[in-house]
């Protein structure tokens, strides 16, 4: 088996995954690979897995099953993330042409696995459970050239019932603040304008390192003393966590954008111990409106899940009435499906698939009209807008909000980068239509 001189990275999931990929780009590319066009193209091909969701997982078994049927046998075919994990060496059971495995606490042994297979010509999987926090981030190939992504932390040590975060990424490992901060002060010098902050549960950041004296909020008042930092973002966030002091810090700190991902995950006290959420309905209640308190023009994100096993007709009817009365900005709604290895697939999933759809479908609903109405809500205001591009369109520029609304307007290409004050006069479905009120340029 040659060397491999092209690379082709298929990602699936989330935030994590996407710098996962960036990091294994650098690598690569840093060995002399350059990457492909296309997956038929490509010498070595890897897939960078997710195992949240079922579907993001079958599409990858579908994938691998094609690729052993192909006449195209590439040189190395490797399967590395959440799936690794899960599944380890029983993939080379299922898919016998499949070359190597590598785990999410692996990354920084990509190199030594891939000639290993190169030279001993057989299937080399590594998995470890834990992560050592040796890995070079500063290595990561990023296609965008004004957003980045920083991993702060990995891992999860809150072992909710229904999630294989915590088994296929291990246990909470914090990133050095030096570190960190190192990182972002590249970055910002770069050119970049927004930074997210990335860890499966951001908010326990430094917990497990006290000798550091830096909890998550003390970092961030770290980052936002660099020189130029123009954009904070953090996600995702376990509502336990989520402190006073971090509240003080999105008011506070001028770089931190006053959007928080605050995932409830259900509206009822007997469903979220279920889910070994460790809060009840009243004590999220209770920490949202003293965030609100203290950041009054906060906006906020969430996860549900429907259709969790003996969910009843009036614990949902209290989900639905949560969504109501919170009115989040940004929610993402699943239906419950059970995942192999945690504790709630020992549970019989007793809600139909028709019924789980059903409520999904309400709660669908639901948001729709609360975004509706937050939109008409905000014609006429002046929004913050950092400009990423042009639309689709090809005449209108694009970009966010500080609260992740997206908002197209009229401009010219030396807007892109900048910050630009955008009075907003209407929406077309999600996304907000403004034009130009000032410039306010950035060097």
């Amino acid at each position: 088996m040659q060397e491999p001189k092209t690379y082709f990275i298929r990602t699936y999931g989330c935030q994590m995954n996407e710098l996962d990929t960036e990091i294994m780009a650098g690598q690569l590319q840093k060995r002399g690979l350059s990457p492909a066009a296309d997956e038929e193209s490509a010498d070595l091909l890897i897939f960078n897995t997710c195992s949240i969701r079922d579907l993001a997982e079958r599409k990858v078994m579908g994938k691998l099953g094609q690729l052993g049927r192909a006449h195209k046998r590439h040189a190395l075919i490797g399967v590395t993330g959440c799936m690794a994990m899960a599944k380890k060496d029983s993939l080379f059971r299922k898919f016998p042409h499949l070359d190597f495995v590598l785990g999410t606490n692996n990354i920084t042994d990509l190199g030594v696995v891939l000639d290993e297979a190169l030279y001993t010509q057989k299937q080399v999987f590594k998995t470890d459970d834990r992560f050592e926090e040796n890995l070079d981030y500063l290595v990561a190939v990023r296609d965008h050239k004004l957003k980045a992504s920083v991993s702060i932390i990995r891992g999860c040590d809150k072992f909710c019932t229904y999630c294989v975060v915590p088994y296929t990424r291990g246990q909470e490992v914090s990133r050095p603040p030096e570190s960190v901060v190192e990182e972002c002060k590249k970055l910002v010098d770069a050119g970049y304008k927004e930074i997210t902050l990335l860890g499966q549960n951001v908010n326990s950041y430094g917990k497990d390192r006290p000798e550091w004296n830096c909890l998550f909020h003390d970092l961030l008042a770290q980052l936002d003393r660099i020189p130029g930092m123009c954009r904070i973002r953090f996600m995702t966030s376990h509502p336990i966590d989520i402190t006073i002091e971090l509240m003080q810090a999105i008011r506070d700190l001028p770089s931190l954008c006053e959007f928080v991902h605050f995932p409830i995950q259900a509206g009822s006290s007997r469903i979220l111990k279920k889910m070994h959420r460790i809060y009840t309905k009243e004590q999220y209640l209770e920490k949202v409106a003293l965030l609100r308190q203290i950041v009054p023009n906060v906006s906020l994100g969430t996860d549900i899940i429907v259709g969790f096993p003996t969910e009843t007709e009036a614990e949902f009817q209290e989900t639905y009435d949560v969504l109501k009365e919170i009115r989040y900005s940004v929610a993402f709604l699943f239906a419950y499906s059970p995942r192999k290895g945690t504790p709630a697939m020992r549970w019989n999933d007793d809600i139909p698939e028709e019924v789980k759809q059903e409520r999904l479908q309400r709660l669908m609903a639901l948001q729709e009209e609360i975004g509706n109405e937050e939109r008409q809500q905000m014609l006429g205001q002046t929004v913050e807008v950092l400009v990423e591009r042009f639309n689709r369109d090809g005449k209108n520029l694009k970009g966010r909000t500080r609260c992740w609304k997206k908002v197209i307007f009229e401009g010219d290409e030396s807007m892109v980068g900048t910050l630009q004050m955008v009075t907003v006069h209407s929406y077309s479905h999600q996304t907000l239509v403004g034009s130009i009120k000032k410039l306010a340029l950035i060097d």
